[in-house]
């Protein structure tokens, strides 16, 4: 049985960008609020941190950061992944250094590969680092998937840890063929309740940004035997959840962080604003969940 990285919910935490680069200040805010609200783990410059923007430079400093803001109070987890095999090791390998408990790599997107492929991608990473590794599989970013049978591989590798799982639809054949020897966490938040029946850890969370305690609580109350609120609560987020995916993540979760007064700036080009048909949407679900401006 692998150990677990962290129990709950983590919150892929958005990345506040200022016209100089990434206003530290204001990310030290988020990292205070996150924790104050019981977030499980911070997930530091993830799809939702909007890493691809970031040269190698400043993707490191921020790593470092939250390493050093956190300070231990939760797991950080820092994204690595990219599809140049050598440049996931190397960011690996210095994320390692800077302290970060556990890495987030996710499949090789553009140039894709074959299952063979993905298995000696993913092995290299872990050979080159001794903290766990996360995998982060999102077919609908990135164009491929990780079949069960390449999980069952992989997990085989002693610091392959978890996966961030958004196929829903293979996750039984993926118990089935790893058991315990590879924790699931949910890269969902419609569909937490249905990892955590399956015998996933938590999420890794967009609207954890907005709504830390909420989803925090969602999970706690499943493993306290409350599964009857556990499903309520996430019956009650799902048009939350809706509106925080009705354009590409981040730009309605950093719009929504933003309305709440968080000022933490626009999201980094190719992404821009919302449409305004899209932004009143996303406003009256805020509204309705309670969150105002």
């Amino acid at each position: 049985m692998k150990e677990k990285i962290f129990q709950g919910s983590g919150v892929a935490i958005v990345t506040p960008f200022s016209e100089d680069g990434i206003n530290y200040e204001k990310l030290g805010e988020m990292i205070e609020f996150q924790i104050s609200e019981g977030t499980d783990a911070i997930i530091i410059c993830g799809t939702t941190g909007e890493a691809s923007t970031m040269p190698d430079g400043e993707h490191l400093d921020v790593i470092r950061y939250a390493v050093e803001k956190v300070a231990k109070r939760v797991p950080v987890i820092a994204g690595t992944g990219s599809n140049d095999t050598r440049h996931a090791v190397k960011l690996s390998t210095e994320a390692e250094k800077l302290g970060a408990d556990a890495l987030l790599s996710v499949t090789p997107y553009y140039n894709k590969t074959t299952q063979a492929g993905l298995y000696e991608h993913f092995k290299a990473i872990a050979k080159s680092v001794s903290i766990p590794i996360i995998l982060y599989n999102v077919p609908s970013r990135t164009n491929l998937n990780i079949d069960p049978a390449t999980y069952e591989k992989l997990c085989k590798i002693p610091n392959i840890n978890a996966v961030k799982e958004c196929n829903l639809m293979q996750v039984p054949e993926t118990v089935k063929r790893c058991g315990d020897e590879l924790n699931l966490y949910s890269g969902e938040d419609g569909n937490v309740y249905f990892l955590l029946a399956a015998g996933g850890l938590g999420v890794i969370s967009v609207m954890a940004n907005i709504i830390p305690k909420f989803t925090h609580e969602l999970v706690a109350s499943y493993f306290r035997g409350e599964t009857e609120k556990s499903w309520k609560m996430q019956l009650q987020c799902l048009d939350l959840v809706k509106a925080l995916f009705c354009e590409v993540n981040p730009i309605p979760v950093k719009e929504a962080l933003n309305y709440m007064g968080f000022n933490v700036g626009q999201c980094r080009m190719p992404l821009v604003g919302m449409s305004e048909k899209n932004r009143e949407f996303l406003i009256r679900e805020l509204n309705n969940f309670g969150i105002n401006g």
